[in-house]
């Protein structure tokens, strides 16, 4: 049996287990506070009554636009407590996303992080007839909506005493098959989908991580993922308050290494996109070193990959490894506040390259696989059980098979309850024996670890009936310090090319050094040696790839895809179709006069060949 059955057994542990342990840090005038797992019981009690008091009642949902924070939390555990499904979005997403998730929900009540989405709301509030009441967390809020605009303070007092007299109300026991969640999708290729997960999906998902994962109350995280997405929520919020750890709230996603200085964690949750800004960072570092120093550190990353695979270590590679953690590596971890132990990976597939180069500097990566609709944890890597490369075996209860096309298929407690009005698109992921098909491309070793290798749906034919799966191509080009972002494309084409967003900085330090003046930058990204620096870049970055994989030329760009620009999702994955959309007319230029080129190249054959006739 599972160790929780409802995240209100969660709740309820941990509480009790480690009132005086601090949870939450956030940073205020430039101090860590931190709030402890009472104190955040006190307010989610509060809190809870507060939401009862409003008429809420089991069964109803209430919507959250927030990035991380202790009342986002303390919201969720409240809701979680009166049978009420929560429904988080991110303060990046459009407000035509909210005004759909929040009308397809029907929530009847909407938490909101800022005065500014408030008054973002208010041109479709009168659309949405279920929605009586908006909560601000901002304690100046202005914006009234008629009189429907409250503050978390009103329904959380300040006094403690005053609190205390409202946890009357009752927390709820739910049933594991209760709805907890309501997690909409990103909508990589259309609208948001409702992903309905219950209290014992995520709870099971939570007893797998006791069971595989060696984290006790003494670690504590740097949470930048948001909680509004699944991996951050299940993995990080809801995994290690279950285990009485801390998680130190980051500011924002360019003060992450400032907030690993300062509050020295020991797990690191991220995406490979902040992984491959930490490889990047730091080669660029060991390459400004004398060459002896480098060959050390080739050296000692060769010595800790036998380490890992159990192979025989000479005393001269464990001295040279023992001088250079020393010397570099341990440098390295400090300015990651120099606790860091374990790194875990999600949301995407990282580079072989990157998870060994990080695992190299003495910090263990634990990559993992799943999706939202596994709430989220299907596979993963743990202790003694771990395959840099692959994204691990299925967690207890779980199981993974391959089916046509060797899709991926998921069958156990942590399978999603299905799409909130989506009947057509559960009848198509669901097989008849209640597994889900996750649209993604696998297979699996002798020893049943998992190998992610592609999306059925991003995958594309070129002319010569050859199948490419991008996204592994773009993660490999993206290890380049030049490259900021990158969309290969070769649809129903000849050949791929590439769509490069530059690192300008990167690339402007690097045209001083080489001698290269040019103040505009449209003119920069045409000179001649930076378009062969870039066309060096591929060719070094893209080496692995197979021969129809290649990227045969580029165009380059300096904006960058973001969420506002709506090319990528709040979860950073690329909307493809929005970015062709974009750069349609540079995409086909590219081919254009790649053809012009390879004509004129050709040109002196043919001379030849029709003088020879």
């Amino acid at each position: 049996m599972a160790r929780f059955q409802t995240l209100v057994d969660v709740y309820t542990e941990a509480v009790k287990t480690f009132p005086d342990s601090p949870l939450f840090g956030t940073k205020r005038e430039g101090r860590w506070e931190w709030m402890t797992y009472l104190e955040f019981g006190r307010q989610t009690d509060a809190f809870r009554a507060g939401l009862s008091a409003l008429g809420l009642k089991r069964g109803d949902h209430v919507a959250i636009i927030a990035n991380n924070r202790p009342e986002w939390a303390i919201a969720a555990y409240a809701c979680f407590g009166l049978g009420l499904a929560f429904v988080p979005m991110y303060e990046a997403q459009l407000a035509k996303d909210w005004e759909f998730i929040i009308k397809d929900c029907t929530a009847k009540a909407l938490i909101v992080a800022t005065d500014a989405i408030a008054a973002k709301t208010l041109p479709f509030l009168d659309s949405v007839p279920s929605l009586g009441h908006i909560i601000s967390l901002d304690p100046a809020t202005k914006t009234t909506a008629q009189g429907r605009v409250r503050s978390f303070e009103s329904l959380v007092p300040s006094k403690a005493s005053d609190r205390d007299a409202l946890t009357h109300i009752a927390s709820l026991t739910p049933k594991p098959e209760d709805v907890a969640c309501l997690i909409y999708t990103s909508g990589t290729t259309g609208t948001p989908k409702g992903v309905i997960l219950s209290h014992g999906n995520i709870a099971s998902n939570v007893s797998a991580i006791h069971t595989c994962f060696p984290m006790s109350s003494m670690d504590r995280s740097l949470s930048f993922l948001p909680w509004a997405h699944s991996f951050g929520q299940t993995v990080e919020l809801h995994g290690l308050f279950s285990m009485g750890a801390s998680l130190a709230i980051c500011e924002s996603v360019d003060k992450i290494l400032d907030g690993l200085a300062e509050t020295k964690p020991t797990l690191l949750f991220s995406v490979p996109r902040i992984f491959n800004k930490i490889y990047a960072s730091v080669q660029k570092q060991v390459s400004s070193k004398p060459a002896f120093i480098q060959s050390m550190v080739k050296s000692a990353l060769a010595t800790r990959r036998k380490q890992r695979l159990g192979e025989e270590v000479s005393l001269r590679e464990g001295l040279i490894l023992a001088l250079t953690d020393k010397v570099v590596f341990a440098k390295v971890r400090a300015r990651f506040g120099g606790n860091l132990k374990y790194a875990f990976s999600g949301g995407a597939a990282i580079s072989t390259d990157v998870a060994e180069f990080i695992d190299g500097l003495g910090i263990t990566v634990y990559e993992g696989y799943g999706l939202t609709e596994t709430s989220p944890i299907a596979t993963a890597n743990w202790p003694n059980s771990r395959k840099i490369g692959s994204v691990g075996r299925a967690i207890p209860g779980v199981t993974v098979t391959l089916g046509a096309d060797h899709e991926i298929i998921v069958h156990g407690p942590n399978v999603m309850l299905g799409y909130h009005n989506r009947k057509e698109e559960n009848d198509a992921v669901f097989t008849p024996d209640g597994g889900f098909r996750t649209g993604d491309m696998g297979r699996i070793d002798e020893d049943g670890f998992l190998f992610i290798t592609g999306r059925i749906k991003e995958q594309y034919k070129l002319e010569n009936g050859k199948y490419v799966v991008p996204t592994p191509l773009e993660e490999q080009l993206k290890l380049s310090p030049f490259v900021l972002n990158v969309m290969v494309y070769g649809d129903n084409k000849p050949y791929n090319v590439a769509l490069v967003v530059v690192n300008v900085d990167a690339v402007k330090g690097w045209a001083e050094t080489n001698g290269v003046v040019e103040s505009d930058a449209a003119r920069l990204l045409d000179h001649p040696k930076l378009q062969g620096l870039f066309k060096s870049e591929i060719a070094v970055y893209g080496e692995k790839f197979k021969g129809f994989e290649g990227v045969r030329d580029f165009a380059l760009v300096t904006d960058d895809f973001t969420t506002d620009n709506g090319m990528l999702t709040p979860s950073l994955k690329v909307k493809r179709r929005a970015v062709v959309a974009t750069y349609a007319a540079v995409i086909e230029a590219v081919y254009t006069k790649k053809a012009a080129r390879d004509a004129d190249d050709d040109r002196p054959k043919r001379d030849k060949a029709n003088a020879s006739a």
